[in-house]
């Protein structure tokens, strides 16, 4: 009987050349993404766009889930770094804040996103290295924006974040679909962290 090969885990790049590589491949991705989607976007195109073996796009990434969740990520990974808005008010404007600039970011090319969240709800079946460093890099911005941090936070605040979290994945998708603007996206955004984290983190219920 044939052996069954077991899917791969992505190597990951450490020294400076593998890092410029898989920097190259990412956003090789993201511009043939952008242009045409998951579906009609092909691995050997992102090869020769990013100047690189195919053997090599696909020992980082072995396929285009992992690929596009590794975009996610990548985006995820600047918003943590370099926040695009500093909220002055509560805990949940922070969050709210966060989310509406980051979706407004990702939904200036529409093809990207629903890229990378196709990638993401497949990359939910069956994990990886890429799909957990980007969950938790994400859950790292939402929690510091709530004034807990990784360290201090308890497993209700995992969950809170992980609500929020699908919750704005869902809204990203109902704009995508043209069921709704961005601007009824914004607002539904808000009221959600609001309803949300509201009660937990600024009116005094977080035990």
């Amino acid at each position: 009987m044939p052996r069954i090969a077991e899917a791969r885990q992505p190597a990951e790049p450490t020294s400076a050349d593998q890092k410029d590589r898989y920097q190259r491949i990412l956003k090789a991705a993201s511009k043939l993404g952008a242009e045409h989607g998951l579906e009609r976007m092909q691995m050997n195109d992102v090869a020769k766009e990013a100047g690189v073996a195919i053997a090599t796009l696909y020992r980082y990434f072995p396929s285009k889930t992992d690929l596009f969740v590794g975009v996610l990520h990548s985006q995820i990974q600047r918003l943590g770094e370099t926040p695009a808005v500093v909220s002055t008010g509560t805990h949940a404007d922070a969050v709210a804040d966060i989310l509406i600039a980051a979706g407004h970011r990702m939904l200036v090319r529409p093809q990207l996103a629903t890229a990378m969240l196709q990638a993401n709800n497949a990359a939910q079946l069956k994990g990886g290295r890429e799909y957990t460093e980007a969950n938790a890099a994400f859950h790292r911005v939402l929690l510091d924006a709530l004034g807990v941090g990784v360290g201090a936070a308890e497993d209700q605040d995992f969950r809170m974040v992980r609500i929020v979290e699908q919750t704005w994945y869902g809204v990203l998708v109902s704009v995508l679909n043209g069921v709704i603007t961005m601007e009824q996206a914004d607002e539904d955004v808000r009221l959600a962290a609001l309803l949300l984290l509201g009660p937990r983190y600024d009116q005094g219920d977080r035990a």
